[in-house]
């Protein structure tokens, strides 16, 4: 092999591990800017388990949702608990799964293809538009579906639609 070959080999081939190490780096610390730890996910962990009368919480996580700080995943004698907190960490929702081995809990289904291009048809019309970012069974009450998009400027809007396809209720994350 000539010199010049070794010598661009000599740097080459660090460069790239440099680059294969940084974009693994990148997706781990992406995939974990929600996370929560130390002392701040001792206190909401404590908040949230004291809000869903005990357990243990499972997973703590920013929310990006407005009025909301976290969203912490509680488990109790088998079941879970959603709990979402403010700044405060003061409850400002809590959903129960009612999971008692009876069966599926309405979120737990699985949406037919069908069902989600209904569902992501409806959600853009109400936006005026823009791109389906996720459409899941909802267990709330007089909701069907739950339709994450983004409109054509770029705002990301929360819906829920009944079983129709209707949207009853919409709000933009800020």
């Amino acid at each position: 092999m000539s010199t010049t070959l070794l010598r661009r080999k000599r740097v080459v081939l660090p460069a790239l591990a440099t680059v294969a190490a940084l974009a693994v780096g990148g997706t781990v610390w992406a995939a974990s800017a929600d996370d929560v730890s130390g002392d701040e996910r001792d206190r909401v962990a404590a908040a949230a388990t004291k809000a869903a009368g005990g357990g243990e919480a499972v997973e703590v996580e920013r929310s990006d949702d407005r009025g909301e700080a976290y969203e912490v995943e509680v488990r109790t004698d088998g079941r879970e608990v959603e709990v979402t907190l403010d700044e405060d960490l003061k409850p400002v929702a809590e959903d129960r799964d009612d999971d008692r081995g009876d069966g599926p809990d309405a979120d737990d289904r699985v949406l037919t293809d069908a069902e989600r291009a209904a569902a992501g048809r409806a959600a853009l019309a109400a936006v005026g538009g823009g791109t389906v970012l996720d459409v899941d069974p909802s267990d709330d009450p007089g909701a069907a579906y739950e339709a994450e998009v983004r409109d054509a400027r770029g705002v990301e809007w929360d819906l829920d639609l009944d079983a129709s396809f209707a949207v009853v209720a919409q709000h933009a994350d800020r």
